[in-house]
């Protein structure tokens, strides 16, 4: 009896010391909290510069190695859920909570991953704060289901920053939990309305529950009622956007998704955060919130007068974009964009799926690459995430994805890097078809050819890349008239210099027999100021 008292007594003091800290003051300065004075934000030069970045989307829910919103799907009926029970038992028993206990990270080693990562030329690294599911993955004092107290026991995003400085790449942290109030109602039918009180009740067999003294609620945030069509798992476009059937979030909800988010920041100091919200969380039933973490963010980072850093948001109107940059989830605009912007998009699904490395069904490395000069024509960054095993480790086949990226980068690089948007995007026939981006992005599944060229600029080189080989000894491209840039000279990128010849009809070059790689050959044109 003395033992519980005691137990129960440490369980109560961690409970208030959660409950009981202080909101996280928003920092005042040069931008208040309203689209007028935010929209004095820029695109910082090193973001513009960097181009690249890779993205660990990594928590919890890849313990079960079933791919993305696993969190979610496994209190559905269908195949998550029949994985589940298979692999781990009814919902019911060994629900959500139990995959946090049981995701040990124990073969995690993030200085190897990030070696690898920058030998790659990922010069920006998106580490997870938390996902839909609630987690967060550090060393968290607003949230007690946290990757220090459950789990790995390990500050998760505090080892990724520590890699990150000692390989010279910028720290970012992406934050999606704002979504879990809907998001998890699927939990309800199963252990999804455990209460704190709950853990205090034994066992059948006498035994103390594991999460004694942790709330279940701040894990699940259900203690709400349900929103339209909660039961349809494929409903959830009318839970996904605010005010369209969801059920609204509580002050409480909110104020701890904010406190969660400006202590990160606070604690791990990144240059860029990814929201995966239409444009801020909270959008669409209170803008305060998303506006509050913005304004501390650029008051937070001023480097003369500017704000170092970037946030990232979905579905942007012309205003938004003033503000915050844009992001594309698994997409590419057809079009170059006047302010900069990114893409972001996985090898396979976002949290590791067992399926997809059977299946070899990942992006290869020709597709990473030929996206990426794509993109970066077109004024944008590519984020890459990289699906990490619950273990904490990449797969054999992702790897030698990362190194085929970093063969190519090795030569190529200088065209990447630095560069800006020349006078056209590209040509050929995708430069001038239609490939309307689907809601968020979604419109990735372009097929590059040999007669696709993408064009950027830096310092008097124009670099025009070939999407793919061509088949004949000679190469013209057309855009490259004597009106439009007089070439000096022509290098290609791994091999030296080219012949060539230009005319009214564009830029004839020599294409080598030698291949310095086998998926886009890049050329350096040398023009006249």
């Amino acid at each position: 009896m003395k033992r519980l008292m005691i137990l129960l007594a440490a369980g109560m003091m961690a409970a208030t010391i959660y409950a009981q800290r202080p909101d996280v003051a928003v920092k005042k300065g040069k931008f208040t909290p309203d689209w007028a004075s935010l929209s004095a934000w820029e695109c910082p030069e090193w973001f513009r510069d960097a181009k690249f970045g890779i993205w660990a989307h990594w928590d919890p829910q890849c313990q079960a190695e079933a791919g993305d919103w696993y969190a979610r799907e496994m209190y559905y009926p269908g195949w998550k859920q029949d994985w589940h029970k298979s692999h781990f038992g009814d919902p019911a028993e060994y629900g959500y909570k139990e995959l946090c206990r049981d995701w040990k990270a124990q073969d995690w080693n993030p200085d190897e991953l990030m070696k690898l990562y920058a030998s790659a030329g990922a010069k920006y690294f998106m580490a997870m704060g938390n996902h839909h599911d609630n987690f967060d993955c550090w060393d968290s004092p607003y949230q007690e289901w946290n990757s220090v107290n459950i789990g790995p026991k390990k500050d998760i995003v505090g080892g990724w920053a520590k890699a990150c400085k000692k390989y010279g790449v910028t720290l970012c942290v992406s934050f999606h939990a704002s979504h879990t109030w809907t998001w998890m109602e699927s939990s309800t039918k199963y252990d999804g309305n455990l209460t704190k009180e709950d853990g205090y009740k034994l066992n059948a067999d006498g035994t103390e529950k594991w999460w004694k003294g942790y709330d279940p609620q701040e894990l699940y945030a259900q203690n709400h009622p349900h929103s339209r069509g909660w039961e349809q798992s494929g409903s959830i476009h009318s839970e996904w956007a605010w005010g369209n059937g969801a059920a609204a979030p509580s002050e409480a909800y909110k104020m701890k998704f904010q406190n969660r988010v400006l202590q990160c920041l606070n604690a791990y100091k990144p240059k860029m955060i990814y929201f995966d919200d239409t444009v801020l969380p909270f959008w669409g039933v209170d803008e305060s919130i998303g506006l509050n973490i913005l304004t501390h963010y650029y008051n937070s980072n001023l480097k003369k007068g500017k704000p170092d850093v970037v946030v990232t948001g979905k579905v942007l109107d012309d205003e938004h974009k003033q503000a915050l940059m844009w992001d594309v989830e698994r997409g590419v605009p057809d079009r170059c964009q006047e302010l900069p912007w990114q893409t972001c998009t996985c090898l396979g699904d976002w949290h590791y799926d067992q399926g997809t490395y059977n299946r070899g069904s990942y992006k290869n490395a020709d597709r990473v690459i030929r996206m990426l000069v794509d993109i970066v024509s077109k004024n944008g960054n590519l984020l890459l995430s990289v699906p990490v095993r619950g273990s904490g480790v990449i797969d054999e086949k992702e790897r030698a994805i990362v190194m085929g990226i970093k063969a190519w980068m090795d030569i190529n690089g200088e065209s990447i890097y630095g560069t800006r948007p020349w006078k056209a995007f590209g040509e050929g026939p995708l430069a001038d078809a239609d490939n309307p981006i689907n809601a968020q992005g979604f419109n990735e599944g372009i097929n590059y050819s040999a007669r696709d060229v993408r064009y950027v600029q830096k310092k008097g080189t124009v670099y025009a890349t070939i999407m793919a080989w061509p088949k004949d000894s000679e190469f013209t491209f057309r855009t490259v008239t004597p009106n439009v840039a007089r070439v000096q000279s022509v290098r290609l990128l791994g091999y030296g210099n080219v012949s060539f010849t230009q005319s009214a009809d564009g830029l004839k070059v020599s294409i080598p027999s030698t291949h310095p790689n086998e998926i886009a050959p890049v050329f350096a044109l040398n023009v006249a100021k």
